[in-house]
């Protein structure tokens, strides 16, 4: 598995939002560099007020509206992702705070090629409201998750963690806010994994292999990475 651009070039992101868009910021700020391996080819939201757009707009990126109310049902909503992703050529799909359950129309459509942020430490808390599940657990240490996406719900191989301290006094909307920040630094550091070909496979099982040699620190001093 390989996102790689044969010809050398950047790889195309189209990116995927629902609402405000920080990570979507995050990754056009990322691609701003000329240096950066990928570059965003195009923003859709399924939510035509959703502030994402107008960042796109901002960057000078072409945005797309395509709500999901418009369509009978996923599949079909799915499809016309498929097709605007395609006309935009885009090589890497980029769930950016997108509110939305993917069928298999969209990950037939890009095997291997879906990433997306979750912010928990995957496996633990998947679904809706991962901060809020954790705090009410009492758990000391979370983080957040950059994952291949497949059928289940969050459940894909993982590419990067970031793990940060619940300390005490903290409230849940502290720890969302310090999750957020380690999400805007690891979701454009796995498109930088993605883009330069180091993310693979293990054979025979659900693990991915991350090469990092001579890129990604093990941390910022509070947090800590770690990869596939």
């Amino acid at each position: 598995m390989s996102s790689r651009r044969a010809d050398g070039g950047r790889l195309r992101l189209g990116v995927l939002v629902s609402g405000g868009g920080t990570n979507l910021q995050a990754i056009l700020d990322a691609t701003a560099d000329a240096g950066f391996p990928a570059e965003v080819a195009v923003v859709i939201a399924n939510v035509a007020s959703a502030f994402g757009l107008e960042r796109a707009r901002a960057a000078g990126v072409p945005a797309v509206a395509l709500p999901h109310r418009d369509f009978p049902d996923r599949a079909r909503f799915d499809a016309a992702l498929v097709a605007a992703l395609r006309g935009a050529g885009v090589e890497l799909v980029v769930l950016a705070g997108f509110m939305r359950i993917v069928t298999t129309v969209l990950l037939d459509a890009f095997p291997d090629r879906v990433l997306n942020v979750h912010p928990s430490l995957l496996p633990a808390f998947p679904g809706v409201d991962a901060q809020g599940q954790a705090f009410a657990h009492g758990v000391k240490v979370t983080g957040c998750t950059v994952h291949l996406v497949d059928a289940g719900l969050d459940a894909g191989p993982i590419v990067v963690q970031a793990a940060v301290p619940v300390r005490a006094g903290d409230d849940v909307e502290q720890v969302r806010a310090r999750i957020l920040r380690q999400e805007h630094r690891i979701l454009p550091l796995a498109i930088r994994l993605m883009a330069e070909g180091r993310v693979a496979r293990v054979p025979g099982t659900r693990r991915l292999a991350v090469d990092v040699t001579g890129l990604a620190p093990a941390g910022d001093g509070e947090t800590i990475l770690s990869f596939g």
